[in-house]
């Protein structure tokens, strides 16, 4: 592996940790002494996300946490949390099996999860992907929300 900071080919793992995503390595270099860490995980193929106009798009783990952090933003809600909600939903996807999966299929798996995360958050993404275009609407969700807390 080489060194990001001095290209030096001579580096040596100093930690190793098994994560949901992969293998995490800390590593040193042997040239300028600067520490860095590597992710390894297996290329695994996900299917392909059929969006409602019929196009069909690579699913993008990117995508969808940049779409959660704007749900998220200035909420109590960390990345790390974040990034696990898309872990399990992307694993869910796979899980499945398919070749294309439905992007309804996403959202309803993301919804899910960022109910149980934070509600504020859940009704935020909820306004944009269930289409609740009005306040009577929004009303309803909220306590459909907090029936299901009780």
């Amino acid at each position: 592996m080489k060194c990001p900071y001095c290209d030096n080919a001579r580096t040596r793992v100093i930690d190793t940790t098994h994560t949901v995503r992969g293998v995490r390595r800390r590593r040193v270099c042997k040239g300028c002494g600067q520490r860095f860490s590597t992710v390894e995980r297996a290329i695994l193929t996900t299917p392909l996300v059929v969006k409602r106009d019929g196009q069909r798009e690579e699913f993008s783990h990117e995508k969808l946490l940049g779409g959660l952090r704007t749900a998220c933003a200035r909420r109590p809600v960390s990345a790390g949390d974040l990034e696990r909600l898309v872990d399990r939903v992307e694993n869910r996807i796979r899980q499945m099996g398919k070749t294309e999966i439905p992007s309804r299929v996403i959202g309803d798996l993301t919804i899910e999860e960022l109910k149980a995360l934070d509600p504020v958050s859940y009704i935020r993404y909820a306004i944009v992907y269930l289409g609740l275009d009005d306040l009577e609407s929004v009303r309803a969700e909220i306590d459909r929300l907090l029936a299901d807390r009780k």
